[in-house]
């Protein structure tokens, strides 16, 4: 049975006038849509840089109860107050209390690891739930995944920023499969991404981010696969008009 924590994000009302999140594409389409439905297990956030993927992810992880900087609801730290302040004007639509939960994410993992390893110094049993072995005593791409295979039990929403940044392409098809088991232990996702493998995800909504709105498109019809396609098509061709170009 399909189960999703968060049915929706709602923006209550606009950021003043003259701030950066109020010109923010993301805050002026969740504006025009008043509420954002979110109807899969699995949604991925798309979309060019500076539409606000990664800065609506935060927002949603910190009306959750998340860590700034990644974590499980009972992570208490930070090394630099460097999130937005979009979560104030939220609400998020609940249906149910997850049993587990975890925002990841690329850009602070470092951060989050010397926490855990911090953690396991004080009470020496803070890595049993993450395979036994310090995050930074694995490549990064090996860590993403031990986080993922071990840490996530089921039941839970997962909130994922840009999680192939640390994956080769084998390893991000690894993640898609850790995502099927734990969809069908009746977990949630949601997921920034620039990904055209893990976008391709059964069943997944993909929901495009510009400044023309948030769009629910097919992932073969976003920018990322078809540009990556064309590029796979004829590479030479493509390099030969860019560097003509340029």
């Amino acid at each position: 049975m399909e189960r999703n924590f968060i049915r929706g994000v709602r923006l209550n009302e606009l950021p003043p006038a003259g701030s950066y999140l109020h010109g923010l594409p993301v805050v002026r389409s969740l504006a025009a849509m008043g509420t954002l439905p979110l109807t899969r297990p699995v949604t991925f956030l798309v979309g060019e840089n500076g539409t606000g993927k990664s800065t609506l992810l935060e927002a949603v992880a910190l009306a959750a109860g998340f860590n700034a900087e990644g974590g499980s609801r009972n992570f208490q730290f930070s090394t630099a107050h460097t999130e937005s302040e979009l979560y104030r004007y939220i609400t998020l639509i609940k249906s149910d209390y997850p049993r587990d939960g975890y925002f990841l994410r690329a850009e602070s993992f470092y951060n989050t690891a010397s926490y855990l390893d911090e953690l396991n110094r004080q009470d020496g049993g803070a890595l049993s739930s993450y395979g036994g072995v310090s995050l930074h005593q694995q490549s990064h791409g090996e860590s993403f995944l031990s986080l993922v295979t071990n840490r996530f039990g089921g039941e839970g929403l997962y909130l994922l920023d840009e999680p192939e940044a640390a994956l080769s392409p084998s390893r991000q098809l690894s993640l898609l499969v850790a995502i099927h088991e734990l969809t069908a232990k009746h977990s949630q996702f949601l997921i920034a991404t620039h990904s055209p493998i893990l976008m391709a995800y059964p069943g997944a909504e993909v929901l495009e981010l510009s400044g023309a709105g948030i769009h629910s498109v097919d992932y073969r019809e976003t920018d990322h696969y078809q540009l990556t396609r064309r590029f796979l098509e004829d590479p030479e061709r493509m390099l030969h008009y860019l560097l003509e170009e340029a």
